[in-house]
């Protein structure tokens, strides 16, 4: 990461040149021929066609996950025909777009620039709102699918009810938050014949693909070791998964006169500086922030009630400092409760990538799982206002070419050509592994986010899903920066990072990173209904990646208990119905606790 421009044109050169015709050629055609993202590369990129008419879909959830959802949808594939989510400051920005930022408003448009529709009211007509929960979205009949983005502990609840409601399920990763949850899912899903779709971008990111086009052609020689981490520089006071609560808090160890709103100031400021703008076109950008923290605002006087009947939870923590269901809602990211941490909300997109580099070099087209895990993470910057840790590192072994082991793998030749051979022949070595670091801290973004994969030819170097790099050799010295006027923590406000094209296919313009393609492919599945025809993240690579870091928060737990932190996989914990757990989750009751 944090590479020069000029080591960055080391692996912009013949190297490349001697893939021959590669899927980046393809890139350029496709590219000079006007197709872009949401017009046909996706399409035309993975294989999948058009729609006769758009899936009538429902959104559940519309917060920061779900409206960069909905900003990424392709109308000509999914046609949204309502909305639900108890929060009204989610529902104004599903419609008007998130004018916190020109980047929030880049990936959360909204659906009235979505669909063309010019007012609030119009769109209405067109979009059902629900405010009090997702059961009347659920019983309408015109609609055929639903996309998700709720908090953690309600991904399974509400994919369940969906799908034996009949609903086709697109959600956002992690696929649930215990592996009983994601296998109880995957069978409903199988029992109904229903797509249920996880969200894990990366499977339908051009990047990566070609990422993986390059190891199978050999290109890296063998793998050997990858690199990756997600670093942020957030710190106490200014933490992008605490943002403001509606209605104000009391720090901890203060009292009620200690309540600060910093909301509802900001509702005030807004006020005066309208008043005071003379600028028209000035004076309509604070309209709409206005507007929006007015909705905001709003959330103190209407949500608690909602909140507490629709499962949220008043607690408190040992100093004595309360919680409100509210709070619990808005910041459901730091409670042992509702969320996964680190590993469910950033380490998975990782372990993700891991996984599908070391999936490239197998033959038999499965998902490459991991041997082991060792762990260890902790709350070592916040105080006592999370339960989650603010650090996390891991390191994870892979089966590598020549490795023989229960999962019977079974790995690819190097490709042909250049590859051809890059790699010596092994039988059943248990010494050939792929090793993988990863580190997600908080109080330092000194690299952001990526991977890096190394291999005995070359590294290949991913950076924030919007570049790939790939260098001869050990060739890779980085020279260390400053990178003026840096930005704050953008991660739960932008999705997965700040919003940019992921790639330059032949310098002719930008590439998605994935989210319009994996809803344009899980409409083209439920609109095509074959066996072939399944999405890329099926719940059966979903289930790995959830297995891969709910194993991993076990491994941290164990290691701050005393106990090692280190866990050997087990083959069973992948198949969707086999009941055995990673986390002590119980299949049996989890379905009695979901369906009642």
């Amino acid at each position: 990461m944090n590479l020069t421009p000029e080591e960055k044109e080391v692996g912009k050169g013949n190297y490349y040149d001697a893939i021959g015709h590669t899927r980046r050629d393809f890139l350029k055609t496709i590219a000079a021929s006007g197709a872009v993202s949401g017009a046909g590369l996706g399409a035309a990129y993975f294989g999948y066609s058009t729609v006769a008419e758009p899936i009538r879909v429902g959104v559940i959830g519309t917060g920061d996950e779900g409206s960069v959802l909905i900003g990424a949808l392709n109308p000509e594939y999914v046609q949204v025909v309502a909305i639900a989510d108890l929060r009204e400051y989610n529902i104004h920005r599903a419609f008007h777009g998130d004018y916190s930022s020109p980047a929030a408003m880049a990936v959360r448009p909204g659906l009235m620039s979505k669909y063309g529709w010019n007012t609030e009211s119009e769109a209405r007509k067109h979009v059902k709102v629900h405010t009090d929960g997702y059961q009347e979205l659920l019983a309408n009949k015109d609609i055929q699918a639903v996309i998700t983005a709720v908090p953690l502990h309600l991904h399974a609840q509400v994919a369940v009810d969906a799908m034996l409601a009949g609903k086709h399920v697109l959600t956002e990763k992690l696929m649930a938050k215990n592996i009983a949850q994601c296998k109880l899912m995957g069978r409903i899903a199988a029992e109904k014949n229903l797509y249920l779709a996880t969200g894990h971008q990366r499977h339908y990111s051009v990047l990566y693909d070609n990422a993986v086009n390059l190891i199978q052609y050999g290109l890296l020689g063998e793998l050997h070791h990858i690199r990756a981490q997600w670093h942020r520089g957030n710190l106490p006071g200014r933490d992008s998964w605490q943002m403001p609560v509606p209605g104000g808090e009391i720090p901890i160890g203060g009292t009620e006169k200690d309540r600060f709103d910093k909301i509802h100031s900001q509702v005030l400021s807004f006020e005066r500086q309208v008043k005071k703008e003379k600028d028209p076109v000035a004076r309509e950008l604070l309209e709409h922030k206005l507007a929006q923290w007015k909705a905001w605002d709003s959330d103190s006087e209407l949500v608690e009630e909602r909140a507490l009947k629709h499962g949220f939870q008043e607690f408190e923590f040992p100093a004595g400092h309360r919680r409100s269901a509210l709070e619990e809602l808005a910041r459901w990211r730091l409670w042992e409760r509702t969320g996964g941490g680190l590993m469910a909300e950033l380490g998975s997109h990782q372990m993700d990538a891991a996984g599908i580099f070391c999936s490239a070099l197998r033959r038999d087209g499965k998902k490459a799982q991991p041997l082991s895990v060792h762990a260890v993470g902790g709350r070592h910057l916040f105080g006592a206002d999370r339960h989650v840790e603010d650090h996390v590192y891991c390191m994870l072994e892979f089966p590598a070419p020549g490795y023989e082991d229960a999962f019977d793998v079974g790995y690819a030749d190097f490709g042909t050509g250049v590859g051809k051979a890059a790699v010596p022949s092994y039988e059943n070595d248990d010494n050939k592994k792929i090793v993988v670091t990863y580190s997600s801290i908080n109080g330092n973004g000194f690299g952001g986010y990526g991977e890096i994969v190394m291999g005995t030819k070359g590294t290949l170097v991913l950076e924030k899903e919007k570049e790939m790099m790939l260098f001869k050799g050990s060739d890779t010295t980085t020279k260390v920066g400053v990178k003026k006027d840096a930005g704050g923590p953008t991660l739960d406000t932008q999705a997965s990072g700040e919003a940019a094209p992921v790639a330059q296919a032949a310098q002719t313009g930008p590439v998605s990173r994935g989210y319009t393609e994996e809803i344009e492919h899980w409409a083209y599945c439920i609109s095509h209904p074959s066996p072939e025809n399944q999405p890329r993240c099926n719940p059966h690579v979903a289930l790995s990646d959830a297995v891969i870091a709910l194993t991993t928060n076990v491994a941290i737990r164990q290691g701050a208990d005393g106990k090692g932190g280190h866990i050997q996989f087990q083959e069973s914990w992948y198949d969707v119905d086999d009941d055995a757990t990673p986390d002590g989750s119980d299949v049996t009751q989890t379905k009695r606790d979901l369906q009642g």
